[in-house]
C-alpha cells in the first residue's frame, strides 16, 4: 500500500507516524514523505519514508496517488504550520479520494469538541490502529 505522511515544520510529528507504521507493517508499506519545508522531509526520510517531496508542487503532484494520508490535522486548514501550509496544499488534501487519518492535535483559535487531549504516543497509537481497520476492511470505508 502506497501512504503518504505529510508534515512541517520540523517534521517531528512525521517522523513518530512513520516509525510507528514502520515498525507496524514493516515494508508492506510505501511511505511517501512530503514535508511543506525540506527540513521537515528531510526528518521524515531519515524515520524510514521511502521516498520524500517537499512543498506545494510536490504535494499537489503526488496527493492523489496514495491510498492513505497520515498527518497532523493542520494538513486541512489553510495557512497552518505558521503559514507553511498553503491554501492549496489544504485544499487537495481535502479534496483527495485518498482515506485521510489525521491526529487532532490542538491549532490555534480552533477548539474540538469531544477529543481529550491526549500524549502523541497514544494519537500515534490510535492512528495505527485506524490504519489496520482500513486495511483489514480491503481499504473500503
Amino acid at each position: 500500500m502506497y501512504i503518504a505522511v505529510v508534515d512541517g515544520q520540523g517534521g517531528g510529528i512525521g517522523r513518530v507516524i512513520i516509525n510507528r507504521v514502520r515498525s507496524e507493517f514493516g515494508n508492506a508499506v510505501d511511505i511517501l514523505a512530503i514535508g511543506t519545508n525540506s527540513q521537515a522531509t528531510a526528518v521524515m526520510l531519515r524515520a524510514g519514508a521511502n521516498e520524500g517531496a517537499t512543498g506545494e508542487n510536490a504535494l499537489i503532484c503526488n496527493i492523489n496517488e496514495v491510498a492513505l494520508i497520515l498527518g497532523p490535522l493542520s494538513i486541512i486548514l489553510p495557512n497552518s504550520m505558521k503559514g507553511e501550509l498553503t491554501p492549496k496544499m489544504a485544499k487537495r488534501v481535502v479534496a483527495s479520494k485518498a482515506r485521510k487519518i489525521l491526529l487532532p492535535i490542538h491549532q490555534n483559535n480552533i477548539d474540538l469538541v469531544g477529543i481529550h487531549s491526549e500524549p502523541l504516543p497514544h494519537m500515534v497509537e490510535a492512528l495505527v490502529m485506524q490504519m489496520k481497520q482500513y486495511i483489514d476492511d480491503g481499504g473500503r470505508e
